[in-house]
């Protein structure tokens, strides 16, 4: 695997979802809240948001859905559009860069109509900011013409649900969060959920599954479904070419190491980081952007894709001087930890 392989959505491991994978993502989607498993806070809280909303024959209250990607905000989207059978409209932040964009777009909605942002903390600052008069008052001004013969045009928008989806809620100002009647935080899921949804999946598929085999891919997926998925369809890819089609625990593992995901669910660039931590720098600290060329990628793969897993599996801890290699990251390549490395996470911690 080459080093460009490893990076975004090419990734096996990566929870983004890649541009081939949405029909496939598609055909794995639940369709109702009672299919969807895990979050059952948000689950429920959603559930009680938009059935109240129907049982008043209103649009609900516009929803936020925050939080890592690939842990289905784009599923919950698409659910809540269903259970207020109304129409749903798909954009995103980065497609929304001036305000005519978003004029355009809500020019032709309907009454009802559920509106859904992708990466809405995305949005250009113009489209947002008519976005705010949009979500509370149901209009926006549209200005026509330039200099002083310019005219602003006031615009009636029918009553509407935005459902905005970011993976950086921190990046959205004060004033946008306000407006979404409720948000819901969606966690990484845990490996009872994983299962169930590998299960699920695999059923849909047509792939007969062993429970083992099921046990191995969930501990391998990183707490998010996208990958869990994603790896189930490797392993059967695998079971298809090497077997009889049966996604078997020796299917599993020779699909894994055939990847390259270890027990962990860590990548070969995962691994090169944590190498190049204890076996060029002692364990750290390590500045990013040298620790970006010693691995041979750019400091924003570095920090955006690659770190957060290590950090939140304690293996990789960020501190004010760089990177430091925990204990946990040295045992699980298989290194003696050095007496001076403390297994006390409390010793890494860092604003």
């Amino acid at each position: 695997m080459t080093s460009a392989d490893a990076t975004g959505a090419d990734r096996t491991v990566d929870a983004t979802a890649g541009v081939d994978e949405f029909a496939a993502d598609a055909a794995l989607r639940p369709s109702v809240l009672e299919d969807f498993v895990g979050q059952p806070a948000v689950r429920e809280q959603l559930a009680l948001v938009l059935h109240a909303a129907r049982g008043r024959a209103m649009a609900a209250d516009h929803v936020l859905l925050a939080g890592p990607p690939g842990l289905g905000k784009t599923t919950l989207a698409m659910i809540a559009a269903r259970e207020m059978q109304a129409p749903l409209r798909i954009t995103s932040g980065p497609a929304l860069q001036h305000a005519g964009d978003l004029a355009a777009l809500l020019s032709d909605i309907r009454e009802g109509e559920v509106l859904f942002i992708d990466e809405i903390h995305r949005t250009a600052r113009p489209a947002e900011e008519m976005l705010y008069m949009a979500m509370e008052d149901f209009r926006v001004d549209i200005v026509v013409g330039k200099g002083p013969g310019s005219a602003t045009i006031p615009l009636d928008v029918p009553r509407f649900t935005l459902i905005g989806a970011t993976t950086r809620a921190g990046l959205l100002p004060a004033p946008l969060r306000d407006r979404f009647g409720f948000t819901g935080q969606l966690e990484f899921y845990d490996h009872a959920d994983l299962a169930a949804i590998i299960r699920r999946s695999a059923g849909l598929l047509g792939a007969d599954v062993e429970p083992e085999a099921v046990e191995i891919i969930a501990g391998r997926s990183r707490g998010t479904p996208r990958i869990a998925n994603r790896l189930l369809r490797r392993v059967r890819d695998w079971a298809q070419v090497h077997g009889d089609g049966s996604v078997t625990v020796t299917a599993a593992h020779a699909a894994l190491e055939l990847f390259e995901v270890d027990e962990l669910g860590l990548d070969r660039l995962d691994r090169a980081v944590l190498k190049a931590l204890t076996q060029s720098f002692a364990g750290g600290p390590v500045g990013v952007s040298t620790l970006a060329v010693a691995v041979g990628e750019e400091r924003e793969t570095i920090e955006e894709v690659v770190e957060p897993y290590l950090v939140r599996a304690g293996l990789l801890a960020r501190t004010p001087r760089g990177r430091i290699a925990t204990a946990a990251a040295w045992e699980h390549l298989g290194l003696a930890t050095p007496a001076t490395i403390s297994t006390t996470a409390s010793l890494f911690d860092s604003p």
